[in-house]
């Protein structure tokens, strides 16, 4: 057995240590603008969730939300892949495809 192989061995056998959330961002966690951010992101990702489960079960593709909403595809994406933080315009317009309103919550 080469030393290769061994070094692969022995990644698969040894036991990964895992961390809770706590334990990473514990300290961070006291800071309001942690909170912030972190509360933005993930407003963001849950944004892009949504908006690509929507999609799928209305069983269109990104070119067709684009068309409906008057702008490129490229901007769906971006918005589905949580990258890209859209004005409240773009979200009205994507929100008519679906016969949706935006809400605060």
């Amino acid at each position: 057995m080469n030393s290769r192989h061994k070094e692969k061995q022995n990644i698969r056998t040894k036991k990964l240590k895992t961390y809770s959330f706590g334990d990473v961002f514990g300290k961070d966690l006291k800071s309001e603008t942690f909170k912030n951010t972190y509360r933005e992101e993930m407003t963001r990702l849950r944004l892009a969730r949504q908006m690509r489960e929507m999609r799928i079960a209305k069983k269109l593709t990104q070119k067709d939300v684009a068309e409906k909403a008057h702008m490129p595809q490229s901007v769906i994406a971006r918005m589905e892949s949580g990258k890209h933080s859209p004005s409240l315009f773009t979200l009205e317009r994507i929100a008519n495809v679906f016969d949706k309103e935006v809400q605060l919550a």
